[in-house]
């Protein structure tokens, strides 16, 4: 099948094109926005480190959840349906956190407004693909950018709007963003009410296709890239601000500042990735230049915190190019439509499952050794484990011709 002939993208598509841009601008606000200031909220609602590591651990276990969730949200509501559901729940969750009387309530609003994000983040590529067929993979890495946008702003802006106006208003303030990006897909949802129903369905692999990739050592290998990549990722937006407080003597405005750089800094990453996967034959040595940048960043902080600490933190940003590696991989190692539905599935859910254990296990690390250097060696063990698919991807295979090749002869 020949590849859909590329349009301008403003051929009738401008208002999905802001649409995708918005709601990708929102994906990560619910999560970055809290760590930042976690010490102001503290001082009026007491929480506890293994609490700290609780809000910490819900990203990752409702972005997992989201992975079953969402196509039935389509299904019912249709993609931009889902979308605008999505967006609601994101506007409900800031505004709950806001008024939170007490740590319970706090807990709620942040499952409210990560669903949302999970559900977001989920429908986000078929939206895509629906609207912009023939400029996926430039979708894609233009999304993935505003991605990284999503977790420098609210880093950036926490600390200092704490400071003048209050926790409280710190994380209501990203309520508005969600509002904004409600728009264009309320002005969608009026222009194709009718071919909503007939477009918007969302097709599910073979589930013996799913239950088969345990055998696949591509799938396997991809979805180990993932999940150390992702446990590394959601450690840092938990607890990063609070290691570089105790170990560099940074303020909460320049912790904050920091955890922004990290997110800045994967957005270059994010565009050079998809056409790096698709040059090298040996994507191997893309996955080390990962590996190495968050290792060099653990070794820094370990070593040396307080002496180039700009370095430490830019090296643990770069190491994300981990993520867009990993999600390019899903559709190069796979042959059919089907096969990259299955995997993407698969190594999202297992990754996003195993992702939650980070910001947990580095509080509990942390309550039981009293310090930061057993929680960072701990992640550099993780980051360590990628090792083994940088090797076993090395060589270019594809998920469907390894299932072929274990599925039984027929006599």
């Amino acid at each position: 099948m020949s590849e859909p002939r590329p349009l301008p993208l403003w051929a009738g598509r401008v208002v999905a094109l802001l649409g995708i841009v918005l709601v990708a601008l929102t994906l990560r606000q619910a999560v970055a926005a809290v760590s930042p200031i976690l010490g102001d909220i503290r001082v009026d609602i007491p929480m506890s480190n293994i609490g700290v590591g609780l809000i910490g651990t819900l990203p990752p276990i409702l972005l997992g959840v989201s992975g079953f969730i969402a196509p039935r949200v389509a299904r019912g509501l249709g993609l931009d349906g889902g979308i605008v559901l999505a967006l609601l729940l994101m506007t409900l969750g800031h505004l709950v956190r806001a008024v939170a009387p007490g740590f319970a309530v706090l807990l709620v609003g942040s499952v409210v407004a990560l669903a949302g994000t999970g559900i977001g983040n989920v429908l986000l590529p078929p939206i895509v693909r629906r609207y912009f067929p023939d400029r996926v993979a430039l979708l894609t890495a233009v999304y993935v950018c505003v991605v990284g946008v999503s977790t420098a702003v609210p880093a950036a802006l926490a600390a200092p709007v704490a400071e003048r106006f209050g926790w409280r208003v710190s994380l209501g303030l990203w309520s508005v963003t969600s509002v904004v990006a409600l728009v264009p897909w309320v002005v969608t949802i009026a222009r194709e009410r009718r071919r909503r129903r007939s477009d918007d369905a969302v097709e599910s692999p073979p589930p013996a296709l799913v239950t088969r990739l345990w055998r696949s050592r591509v799938a396997l290998s991809i979805t180990v890239a993932f999940s150390t990549s992702t446990i590394c990722t959601y450690a840092a937006f938990a607890w990063l601000p609070e290691i570089l407080g105790d170990i560099a003597g940074s303020t909460p405005t320049e912790a904050g500042v920091l955890l922004a750089v990290t997110g800045l800094v994967s957005v270059p990453g994010a565009l050079v990735a998809p056409l790096l996967v698709a040059r090298l034959r040996n994507v191997g040595w893309l996955i080390g230049g990962g590996i190495a940048c968050f290792a060099l960043g653990y070794l820094g902080l370990l070593l040396a915190p307080a002496t180039l600490t700009l370095l430490w933190v830019l090296l643990i940003g770069s190491g994300s190019i981990l993520f867009p590696v990993n999600l390019v991989l899903i559709n190069v190692r796979t042959r059919t439509h089907d096969g990259t539905v299955a995997l993407s599935g698969f190594a999202q859910g297992v990754a996003y499952a195993l992702g939650a254990l980070g910001p947990l296990l580095v509080g509990l690390l942390h309550d039981v050794s009293g310090g930061w250097t057993v929680p960072l060696l701990f992640l550099l063990g993780v980051i360590l484990v990628t090792t083994i698919p940088a090797i076993t991807l090395a060589r270019p295979a594809f998920v469907e011709d390894e299932l072929d090749h274990l599925a039984p002869t027929p006599r």
